[in-house]
């Protein structure tokens, strides 16, 4: 790997939702390896773990007012600035929609788009006076691509690569770069609520793609790590897919 790519996020500053595990653990970690100073949000207490010589660490539900301005507040406090923002934090229900609950859409919403949101909007408020900075959605191939029984993940998904594309036409003037990736299969925790196995049920849901796998949380960390660094500076409103082809083959 050349310096450029090691020292990409050297002294930069981020916030990581959803931390504690998966894609949000291993950016924390790779963000901070690479030099950065990280603060690390997730609802999980198990995120303090991560806690070191800088990254700091906060427990909060992203959904909720005020956690947004919490974290921004902490990175300030702790580190002076900010300059990336990654949300990351996300949940999923399976369930029909004629069997799925009021209380279950907007437990997804509020996390997958209104969390991404409020962090957002709170981010953008402190990166406008120096004209730079990086937010990175952690998307899906489910932003473009319907599945039965999880019409609530699918639609926030899609909303969040929307949201993604609006904030990259508001921000693009005051510096700052707004992009989403597009993920597919990967293994992390992200269904262990809802069945027995998820990582498992995720490994074998990726033997799909044209790859024939699924990702580990570490590859999509890379791909968060370039869109955060300066290397990716034309990158303005796009969503990068990195879902082993899912996304390009017919059935």
């Amino acid at each position: 790997m050349s310096n450029k790519a090691v020292n990409e996020v050297k002294d930069k500053v981020a916030i990581v939702t959803g931390a504690a595990s998966g894609i949000g653990r291993a950016t924390t970690e790779l963000l901070h390896a690479r030099g950065a100073k990280v603060v690390a949000e997730d609802i999980n207490p198990e995120v303090e773990g991560l806690a070191r010589p800088g990254v700091a660490t906060l427990v909060a539900d992203i959904s909720q007012d005020g956690s947004a301005e919490r974290v921004v507040a902490l990175a300030l406090e702790r580190f002076g600035r900010l300059d990336i923002l990654v949300n990351n934090a996300a949940r999923i229900v399976y369930k029909p929609v004629v069997e799925m609950t009021r209380e279950d859409w907007e437990w997804v919403m509020a996390t997958n788009v209104t969390g991404a949101f409020l962090h957002s909007r709170e981010a953008a408020k402190v990166m406008i006076p120096n004209k730079s900075g990086a937010i990175i959605n952690v998307a899906s191939y489910a932003s473009y691509f319907a599945f039965p029984t999880i019409a609530a993940y699918c639609a926030s998904k899609g909303a969040l690569a929307q949201l993604t594309r609006t904030l990259a036409l508001e921000l693009a003037e005051h510096g700052i770069r707004v992009n989403a990736i597009g993920a597919g299969d990967v293994i992390t925790n992200l269904l262990n609520d809802i069945m027995d196995d998820g990582p498992g049920f995720l490994r074998e849901h990726g033997k799909g793609a044209p790859i024939g796998r699924a990702a580990q949380p570490e590859e999509i960390a890379e791909i968060i790590a370039f869109l955060a660094s300066d290397r990716a500076s034309f990158f303005v409103g796009s969503v990068v897919m990195a879902d082993g082809g899912y996304s390009v083959q017919i059935k």
